[in-house]
């Protein structure tokens, strides 16, 4: 994939009465001295109303006999017009728990069809700009299951994603590569190949 096509063409500021997934807020609040202050900031208007988080992100790996491998994606994102290296992520919907959304996305995403391993708690994207979360749902692939050899992503017509895989142990340099060769290091992946090298390091 390549951004030769993709681009923005313009940039407006987004009018109240035009905003279909996101508002801006002022909150007032008290600081510990008891000075009142104010802070801007930016909200989804997607959360269903019955949950607590906004969404998921999907450490989707596949078990392969040369050693685990994580299922990524490269997706055009115009806030950077920039294709972005990510793992499978996407928003809850009413009624879903985060690991049916978790299934459910990483199918409609990429075709895998993964087991749930583990949920994180959770995690807040950007705490000092905007109230947006997830969990984390860390799913198994079986490639030895009929349903995970032939593929059939079920994306929307305005979703453009090309998936792949790397290998864990060699995705901190996979993705200094990709940085190099262009490409923006979502903060989620990038934050687990972090951690995957210092844990390395310290012979955890």
């Amino acid at each position: 994939m390549t951004a030769g096509i993709s681009h923005v063409v313009s940039t407006e500021p987004l009018l109240e009465t035009e905003a279909v997934w996101t508002k801006l807020v002022k909150k007032t609040y008290k600081d510990p001295n008891g000075v009142t202050r104010t802070w801007e900031s930016a909200e989804r208007r997607t959360r269903p109303k019955s949950c607590d988080i906004d969404g998921v992100g999907i450490v989707a790996i596949l078990e392969k006999e040369t050693g685990p491998e994580i299922v990524l994606q490269k997706q055009y994102r115009p806030p950077l017009d920039k294709i972005v290296i990510e793992i499978p992520a996407g928003l809850i919907d009413e009624g879903e728990t985060a690991e049916q959304a978790a299934i459910r996305e990483l199918k409609e995403e990429t075709g895998y069809v993964g087991e749930i391993l583990e949920v994180s708690p959770i995690m807040f994207n950007d705490p000092g700009f905007c109230n947006t979360n997830l969990k984390m749902v860390h799913v198994s692939v079986d490639m030895s299951l009929p349903a995970n050899q032939d593929l059939k992503p079920e994306l929307e017509e305005n979703e453009f994603i090309e998936v792949f895989h790397l290998r864990l142990t060699d995705l901190w340099v996979e993705l200094e590569k990709l940085e190099a060769e262009g490409y923006a290091i979502d903060a989620r992946l990038g934050n687990l190949a972090e951690g995957i090298e210092f844990a390395k390091k310290l012979k955890l």
